[in-house]
């Protein structure tokens, strides 16, 4: 008898994270001061277009500190910050939870690792990059102080495709930043379409949608219409759902009663690096140029990027691109007892756009709307 390896836990995507979050550079190599002065200058030159952070070690006089020995926890309004005094170690899955909303990290190699790493190649701390030389598992990039001729012959021996790495002088500033936009840039996560098909339909009395709006069942015209301008495109249905829609792929609901909270929850489940621009099906005057509208104006340092809604001017959850820092910030949120969409779009920093036309985001839930709908269509057509 052939007996199968018993499996504990069930196979679930897993995002792309370091040791404390995504895009994280840890610079070793030169001092500590060296290594600040040059975090400083990177990070003041992007923070108004990136969410940056910066991990050092202090190496201050602990008798010094002062605040409430015993607490577990100590919160301190600064006014200008806030300051948190935690006294027990953080683990990787703590620092993943505290710095899930950065888009890039840069970390004090000296007391710290990082999945990335830059190295600095200088004659005074020479001996303390030797120690470290098995923390150089992927170098994207070498700087060279004032005080050495070239790269070491021990970080050669390290790193066997030095050869094929960029190396830049530690002075230079603005050709650094430019290197660490660019890996950003290439880092942005893919852009995946949703379409929200799962739903009863409950005061309409029957399934919206396969309404066939545009001469097809208007969940497959979503579909169609995604696929110009995302990278993958999926439909969101119910388990039950599935058999009948051969049109896409779909992702089941896995988080079961809760709606389009649910459907996104499970495309987050199916691709936790993706991004997802989630439509709902119930949108008949949704179309491309709106669509692509959005699209342009994504905004990737943001949680989500969304719509104004022309009725209530809150934002658009079903008509919106969800980053995938937003996976843990809606699975935190349901933890609470929140599975409202738009409650977590109106909590957390999002772009929201006004839309170049914002009766076309104009949803059908009941028939009085699906005549107007029709009527609005109609005049449409006749205009063209």
């Amino acid at each position: 008898m052939i007996s199968k390896e018993h499996k504990k836990h069930s196979d679930i995507a897993r995002p792309s994270l370091g040791n404390f979050g995504r895009n994280e550079f840890a610079i070793v190599g030169t001092t500590c001061s060296n290594i600040k002065v040059l975090a400083d200058a990177v990070i003041k030159k992007i923070a108004a277009k990136h969410k940056c952070a910066y991990i050092d070690a202090d190496h201050k006089d602990q008798n010094a500190v002062m605040y409430t020995q015993q607490a577990f926890l100590e919160y301190t309004d600064k006014i200008s910050y806030k300051e948190f005094r935690y006294s027990n170690e953080l683990d990787r899955f703590q620092y993943h939870q505290l710095f899930n909303e950065t888009d890039l990290i840069l970390v004090n190699g000296n007391h710290n690792e990082a999945a990335k790493q830059i190295v600095v190649i200088d004659k005074v701390k020479e001996a303390s990059l030797l120690k470290r030389i098995d923390q150089l598992k992927n170098v994207q990039l070498i700087l060279l102080n004032d005080n050495v001729d070239g790269i070491f012959d021990f970080v050669k021996e390290a790193v066997p495709q030095w050869q094929s790495i960029s190396v830049l002088s530690l002075n230079e500033t603005d050709n650094i930043i430019a290197f660490l936009e660019k890996q950003m840039e290439q880092s942005i996560p893919v852009l995946n379409g949703l379409v929200l098909a799962g739903g009863k339909s409950v005061r309409m009395g029957f399934d919206k949608s396969i309404i066939e709006w545009h001469g097809k069942e208007q969940r497959d015209f979503m579909a169609d219409t995604l696929k110009e301008i995302c990278d993958n495109v999926f439909i969101s249905c119910r388990s039950d759902q599935q058999q009948e829609i051969n049109s896409y792929k779909t992702i089941a609901d896995t988080f079961t009663g809760l709606g389009p909270y649910g459907a996104i929850l499970s495309a987050f489940r199916e691709n936790p690096d993706a991004a997802w621009l989630v439509t709902a099906s119930d949108l008949p005057l949704l179309d491309k140029a709106t669509l692509q509208y959005l699209k342009d104006y994504r905004n990737v340092s943001a949680v989500a990027t969304t719509f104004e809604s022309p009725h209530d001017g809150l934002p658009e959850p079903l008509i919106t691109i969800w980053e995938p820092k937003a996976y843990p910030i809606l699975l935190s949120f349901l933890a609470q007892g929140y599975s409202c969409p738009r409650k977590v779009l109106r909590n957390n920093n999002v772009e929201i756009i006004k839309a170049q036309h914002p009766q076309k985001l104009m949803n059908v839930n009941t028939e009085d709307e699906l005549i107007k709908a029709k009527e609005l269509l109609q005049t449409k057509i006749s205009a063209f």
